[in-house]
Formats: C-alpha cells, sequence, structure tokens
C-alpha cells in the first residue's frame, strides 16, 4: 500500500487536490487581472506570520507600546525586517483586494451565478478593514493615537446609543491603555478570521466556477475537450496552468514589493506617517491628522457633508453607504452583458468616472480640509453614488455589443 493510499483512506487529500487543483477547470482566457486573487491570499499569510512574529515582542500596554516598537526596530534580530514585511504587507494587501475588486466589476464577476460570491468578498473587504483600523493604534505613535481617537469619536455621532458606544469601543472615556488592549486582542483575532472567511470564499468560487473577461459561463459551452470528456472545451485544468502563471505573478510582485521593503518602507509617508515615529501624547495634537491611505476615499466623504447642529451624524451615514452599497451591486446592474468588453460607451464612461472620483477622493482624505477642496469632495460623493444608483436606469438603456458564444482570447 502506497503512502497516498493510506492517507486517502483516512484523509480526502486526493480528492482535494482534484477537486480544486488538477481537475478544476478554469476559462482559457485569463488575462493580467487575474493574478490578484492568490496575490491577497499571499499577502494574508505574510500579515498573519509576521503579526504572530511581532506579537512575541509586542507589549500592548499604553506606557510600553511605542518602546516595544523600537525594540522589535533595533534589538529584535530582523525585528526591522519583520515589521516593515507587516507594514508594508497592510498597504499591498489594500491595493491587491481594490485591483481584486475592480476586475470584478469590469467583467461582472458580481452577476448571476455569484452574488454570494461577492456578497462574501465584500464581508472579507469589511473584516480587512476593521482589522486595519484594529492594527492602526497598536504602534502607539501620534498618528495612531490621534487618528484612533477621531474614528472612535465618529460613532458618538449616531443617535441615541452614539456616545455609549463610542465609550463602549474604546473601554474608556478617552483612548486609553484599556483601548489598546481591545485593539491588539481584536487585531490578532480577526486574520484568523479573515483566513476562514478567504476559504469560503474559494469554496464558494469552484461551486460556481471562475468568470472570465467575456462573461461567459463556459459550463453551459460545448463538452469534451483534450483533459476530459465531461470537461468544458473553454476550460483548462487549474493545475498546471495557472498555477505556474500565479507563481510568476508572485514572482513580479515581490520583486516590487521587496523593494519597497527594503528601499522604500515609509512610501513617502503614506504607508508610514512621519507623526507615528513620535510616541503618543494626548497633550499634543499632529498638525493635520488623516488615516491611512487605503481608508482616505471613505474620509473624504465624511468631511463633504457639513455638520448640522453641531453632529457629524451625515456624514458618518454618507460614509457607511458608500460601503453598503457595493453590497447591493449584483442587484443594481441590469444590463443584459455581464463583461465591461461587451457593454456600451455610457457603461464604459461611467466604470471610468468611478475610477478617477475614487483616485480623487484618496488625495482628498490625505490632503487639510479648504473650501475648493470641500467643493471638490461633495462633487466627488455625489458622482460617486451616482455610479451605483444611477446603474439601474443606464446600464439597462446602454446599447451592448454581441456576446460570442464561446470565450475569445
Amino acid at each position: 500500500m502506497s503512502l497516498m493510499t493510506w492517507i486517502d483512506e483516512r484523509f480526502p487529500a486526493t480528492k482535494v487536490w482534484n477537486e480544486h487543483l488538477a481537475q478544476y477547470y478554469a476559462p482559457k482566457n485569463f488575462n493580467f487581472w487575474y493574478f490578484f486573487g492568490s496575490l491577497a491570499m499571499l499577502v494574508l499569510v505574510n500579515q498573519i506570520v509576521t503579526g504572530i512574529w511581532l506579537a512575541m515582542s509586542y507589549k500592548p500596554d499604553a506606557t510600553l507600546a511605542f518602546a516595544s516598537v523600537e525594540y522589535i526596530m533595533r534589538d529584535v534580530n530582523w525585528g526591522w525586517l519583520i515589521r516593515y514585511l507587516h507594514s508594508t504587507g497592510a498597504s499591498a494587501f489594500f491595493i491587491v483586494i481594490y485591483l481584486h475588486m475592480f476586475r470584478g466589476l469590469m467583467y461582472g464577476s458580481y452577476r448571476k451565478p455569484r452574488e454570494l460570491l461577492w456578497l462574501i468578498g465584500m464581508i472579507i473587504y469589511v473584516a480587512m478593514m476593521a482589522t486595519a483600523f484594529f492594527g492602526y493604534l497598536l504602534p502607539w505613535g501620534q498618528m495612531s493615537y490621534w487618528g484612533a481617537q477621531v474614528i472612535v469619536n465618529l460613532f458618538s455621532a449616531i443617535p441615541v446609543i452614539g456616545d455609549d458606544l463610542s465609550i463602549w469601543i474604546r473601554g474608556d472615556y478617552v483612548i486609553s491603555d484599556a483601548t489598546l488592549n481591545r485593539f491588539f486582542a481584536f487585531h490578532f483575532l480577526l486574520p484568523f478570521i479573515l483566513a476562514a472567511l478567504v476559504f469560503i470564499h474559494i469554496v464558494a468560487l469552484h461551486k460556481v466556477g471562475s468568470n472570465n473577461p467575456d462573461g461567459i459561463e463556459i459550463k453551459k459551452g460545448p463538452k469534451g475537450n483534450r483533459w476530459s470528456d465531461t470537461a468544458p472545451a473553454d476550460g483548462i485544468p487549474f493545475h498546471p496552468y495557472y498555477s505556474v502563471k500565479d507563481i510568476a505573478g508572485v514572482v513580479g510582485f515581490l520583486i516590487i514589493f521587496l523593494g519597497i521593503v527594503f528601499f522604500l518602507p515609509d512610501m513617502g509617508g503614506y504607508f508610514l506617517e512621519a507623526p507615528n515615529f513620535e510616541p503618543a501624547n494626548p497633550l499634543k495634537t499632529p498638525e493635520h491628522i488623516a488615516p491611512v491611505w487605503y481608508f482616505t476615499p471613505f474620509y473624504a466623504m465624511l468631511r463633504a457633508v457639513p455638520s448640522f447642529a453641531g453632529t457629524q451624524v451625515w456624514g458618518v451615514l454618507v460614509m457607511g453607504a458608500s460601503i453598503v452599497v457595493l453590497f447591493f451591486l449584483p442587484w443594481l446592474d441590469k444590463s443584459p452583458v455581464k463583461s465591461i468588453r461587451y457593454k456600451g460607451p455610457i457603461s464604459k464612461a461611467m466604470i471610468a468616472m468611478f475610477v478617477v472620483v475614487f483616485v480623487i477622493l484618496g488625495y482628498l482624505g490625505m490632503q487639510p480640509s479648504t473650501p475648493g477642496r470641500t467643493l471638490l469632495a461633495q462633487v466627488c460623493t455625489i458622482l460617486y453614488f451616482v455610479f451605483f444608483l444611477g446603474m439601474p436606469i443606464y446600464s439597462k438603456i446602454d446599447k451592448t455589443k454581441p456576446v460570442p458564444e464561446r470565450v475569445t482570447k
């Protein structure tokens, strides 16, 4: 009896390998945009491994946290590298996820039968944001402290329960040692929940099959190809074809990623802000408080809404709605075709506008507020919601191109 046979009798190793790799048939026309799903898993593993290693030397104590980070950077063997892998990895995670989501937006990967797949992906995105937010306080630097102060105080704008909710989140009346301890606990726990959600996401993906740039269901196409009589004619085994392709993508990604880690880990203040190299001081407010770049589009929307009667409740609602609306995307798109390749000029113009608006909002969220920037942020916020809330109209009236019966290259 071979070792593999012995294992298969006790654990379905070969069955899992075949179903999810060797005999999982993916469309033959994947392109550059399909690298980012596997890259997201790579970065998640990096964040979990480096995070565990950092936790071995980190002190979740308000009097010791900043010094423990300095200890990791200066005295722990390779501590500086582990810390930069983790801090750069946080930004890299959001970069690849934003590109992964944009690919889904372009090719209609949220459309039937992948609605649940999109919803699971959105839950992953929200869990990522929570993980990043909890981790942002941990260095206990100036921007960490005051950024967390501003964000937590936003919850107080919620009517009736706001004040009690913000106190409950902080564990105190101000950002303090109690806040740091609970944020550390949540930041340590959430990545493992993320890993479980990613597993569910992959299971859901393999149930309905991968989408492709043409937005055509290959499982419904002609049957039979040189790998299997039951396989779609336009499908190829994920392994070795796409596993090898993904390895090439990983190599290219690591060249860029490690280049940043070794030569520009703070990325000019975008990945690690200068005020965060100063210990938190409750008596000294930084000149300009802003979240990390991956939160700034939503922060710009928050600031774009004027406060009424001294409360920012409407800004908080707009910021929350900008994320919630993404959950409804599968039901907002009424186009008869999935992929941007076959959609008409209106849909293409709208998605181009959305990208420009999102980038502008991200930039405005990093800058100090001025009347001109606030006006621009207000216009961009309106256009952001026009893209989604106007989609049932413009996607339905837009003139589309004929969709081919089989996938193209």
